[in-house]
């Protein structure tokens, strides 16, 4: 099983995945622990609030994506990929994919809805 964990930093766990182009990619495998396999380090019109959906992307050869933090549109974008998208308020980012697969994994915080309605349109946030 692949996994994308969001990481503008390489290092932990954020968020705003619709706008994140980092991320540190796992590979799980039986009982083994989590391995980085790769890392994308994305154009910015390759993050899934500018992508097209116009094509493949690198994100469709993940099987789940765990962020800070993402709006209803990126989930629902990834679903339509066939790509779970979770959000935590863990910052690592193996046990964040530990915790997944234990079915434990801290939900992230609400939505933060202080920022820009025009991000919110491409993220999918539907509030007024």
């Amino acid at each position: 099983m692949r996994f994308a964990v969001a990481s503008q930093n390489f290092r932990t766990v954020t968020g705003h995945a619709g706008k994140t182009r980092r991320f540190l990619v796992y590979e799980v495998t039986a009982d083994l622990p989590p391995e980085e396999v790769e890392r994308f380090d994305l154009p910015k019109d390759m993050s899934m609030h500018e992508f097209k959906d116009d094509g493949p992307h690198p994100l469709d050869t993940v099987n789940v994506v765990i962020a800070g933090s993402a709006g209803d549109g990126f989930i629902r974008r990834m679903a339509n990929r066939d790509v779970i998208a979770v959000t935590t308020a863990e910052t690592d980012p193996i046990a964040a994919i530990r915790s997944y697969l234990a079915g434990t994994l801290a939900p992230a915080a609400p939505h933060d809805h202080d920022h820009d309605h025009d991000d919110d349109l491409a993220e999918g946030c539907t509030h007024d």
